[in-house]
């Protein structure tokens, strides 16, 4: 049987005709058991060759435990091979073998013989576990003995499309003695991931694994270990990975410590739909990190419709605190117990915290507005364009007008921005009408030119102001602070304003001063990492 070249110009092929096996599995006992990390890379790649190629990458990089998915090479038995050679350089590493069928969200089309046969092949060339589907295992429960004794069994499950009743399922996959017990589901809404999480309390003395794939479940990625879980999954560095939400295991070493945050330690997050472009993870737990904190910030997807939902989220895990960005910084402020007086008016929260049992919210990014601007000119009796109807734009309007400066307001809708012009006591413009005057500065409020959308800009010609304040932080340098710049204007990018209300709620959090320097230096990197698509 041929398989792909691999360099030197070796084919992988069988180790040997399967006679050799002794049915496979080596007599002896097997080796004293290793705790499993607590991240295993997941290798999904259909070629022999490059398979091996990246396990050695991932092993000099220094990961311990490596997932080989024989079912994503067009022979799976060719693994051997490669689990072989891969463990004559890398003896220390931990394999997990798994050879998923098709009709269990694998690639794998052959039988649950032929299933059992690869997996004995793997385990025989060293693989130090295996992973079978529960579906597997209830059809052909016998063959899973064969495994006892020469390696760890993994019995798993795999839905999609939703999260079912958990402790109805554990007890199907806990009728049949097992290492472990795998969980992956998908999580439609945010209480989904409590649930999923709960499952490693309430069944402490059971060896799971448990998590929500998706962007909704990536909480349950970094939070699993902590709440007990045995390991969690990653992504290898620079290619895909086998299922929706991993990242590399670099992210979750180095950003969100989760070889390091404890049982206890407190979490805090943000809501926001879209979520994939903030960075406020970077720069929390990088502020985090800097005062020894056991505490993790994690990014949460909600939509308009879960908003209450999340809040079951966050009592259950429970979430010490969290940020607000849009589309939620108005509506949240029906689910908090108390809002503060400058949040209260401006009618958005941006910052909630948990204090005696209570919801508590307030607004940091009224004031952050006013730190970058008052280095470039005094609030008091300046003019000042503001551009939006939104919360952003309301508690921009709210500080200036406080701090004495003349306000005008333009946006898309006419209509709300005359109606936010009445609630603060400013003037509403139509877009014309601002064009044709001058002000000092101008705050620009709304999502226009934030990424993915970056070639977007209010102004797209004449910008009617002195200063440019563009509260847009992804890019670092949108399309309308590269128009500032081009006429010669005094710019002040986002990231001098999202610094500014960071620093404000680390500090409200954790009622300890925020390492400003560290967490300014997290942002600056964070996106020029997501400009170059890190």
């Amino acid at each position: 049987m041929e398989g792909a070249p691999r360099a030197g110009g070796q084919s992988y092929g069988l180790l040997a005709s399967p006679a050799c096996y002794s049915k496979y599995l080596p007599n002896s006992a097997m080796p004293q058991k290793r705790p499993f990390p607590r991240i295993c890379i997941a290798l999904g790649v259909p070629d022999a060759g490059t398979l091996l190629e990246h396990a050695r990458r991932e092993a000099e990089a220094g990961e311990a435990f490596l997932e080989f998915r024989l079912d994503y090479l067009p022979d799976p038995e060719q693994g051997a091979r490669v689990i072989s050679d891969f463990l004559k350089r890398h003896p220390e590493c931990t394999v997990l073998a798994t050879c998923r069928r098709h009709q269990n969200h694998g690639k794998f089309n052959g039988s649950v013989e032929e299933q059992f046969r690869v997996l004995e092949l793997a385990i025989a060339a060293g693989a130090q576990a295996a992973d079978v589907e529960i579906e597997s295992v209830e059809a052909a429960s016998e063959k899973l003995n064969t495994f006892r004794g020469h390696a760890r069994i993994v019995i798993s499950y795999h839905n999609f499309e939703s999260t079912p009743q958990l402790d109805t399922l554990l007890k199907r996959m806990t009728h049949y003695p097992a290492d472990a017990y795998k969980i992956v589901v998908a999580a439609r809404k945010p209480s989904d991931n409590a649930r999923v999480l709960a499952l490693t309390r309430s069944h402490s003395r059971t060896p799971l694994v448990v998590l929500a794939v998706g962007e909704l479940g990536f909480p349950t990625r970094v939070l699993s270990p902590a709440f007990g879980g045995l390991y969690t999954y990653a992504a290898p560095t620079a290619v895909q990975g086998t299922a929706p939400g991993q990242v590399s295991a670099r992210l979750l070493r180095h950003l969100y410590r989760i070889e390091k945050i404890s049982r206890d330690a407190k979490v805090y997050g943000v809501i926001a739909d879209p979520i994939r472009h903030t960075i406020s993870p970077a720069v929390h737990n990088r502020g985090f990190q800097a005062r020894r904190m056991d505490a993790v910030y994690l990014p949460f997807l909600v939509s308009p419709l879960q908003l209450r939902n999340f809040f079951g989220l966050a009592e259950k895990i429970p979430i010490s605190g969290f940020s607000v960005t849009i589309p939620h910084k108005q509506k949240v402020v029906r689910y908090l117990d108390t809002v503060d007086t400058v949040a209260r008016r401006i009618g958005a929260v941006n910052t909630v915290w948990r204090k005696a049992g209570k919801w508590r919210g307030a607004n940091t990014d009224a004031a952050a507005v006013l730190a970058p601007l008052s280095k470039h000119m005094r609030p008091s009796h300046a003019s000042v364009l503001i551009v939006g109807n939104g919360g952003a734009a309301r508690g921009a309007a709210c500080a200036l007008i406080d701090a004495g400066a003349k306000v005008s307001i333009v946006g898309r809708n006419p209509d709300r921005v005359r109606a936010l012009a009445r609630l603060c006591g400013a003037e509403a413009l139509l877009k014309d009408q601002a064009e044709a005057r001058h002000f000092d500065a101008l705050v620009h409020a709304t999502p226009l030119g934030m990424y993915p959308h970056m070639n977007e800009s209010f102004f797209e010609n004449h910008i009617p102001a002195e200063i440019v304040f563009d509260m847009v932080y992804n890019p670092i340098e949108t399309q309308l602070i590269r128009h500032a710049r081009d006429q010669n204007k005094v710019v002040i990018p986002g990231l001098e304003m999202f610094v500014e209300q960071a620093v404000r709620q680390f500090e409200i959090w954790t009622s300890e001063s925020a390492p400003r320097p560290v967490m300014e230096k997290a942002a600056l990197e964070a996106l020029e990492q997501s400009a170059h698509g890190l």
